[in-house]
């Protein structure tokens, strides 16, 4: 693990295309701000590990739930067409 200091307003830059900008100071808590591509995603590390947990909660649904939810899913359908 890299370890910096930075003081408010410096930034830290990551390859050509993301900065890392200390905004603030206060209270315990420290303000960033980043800039980085738009296409690249960004999440607090506690929501990250919840999207993980949800994507592998997800991953383990079986075959006959699947069945189930698209037989619930067309009937939905047929009746909404009518």
């Amino acid at each position: 693990m890299l370890i910096l200091s930075r003081k408010i307003e410096e930034e830290i830059k990551i390859g050509d295309t993301i900065t890392i900008k200390v905004l603030g100071i206060h209270e315990g808590q420290v303000r960033i701000g980043i800039d980085a591509p738009k296409d690249l995603k960004i999440f607090r590390s506690e929501i990250y590990q919840l999207i993980q947990k949800e994507n592998a909660d997800a991953a383990k649904v079986t075959k006959s739930e699947v069945e189930s939810a698209a037989q619930m899913f067309k009937q939905k359908k047929n009746t909404v067409v009518k």
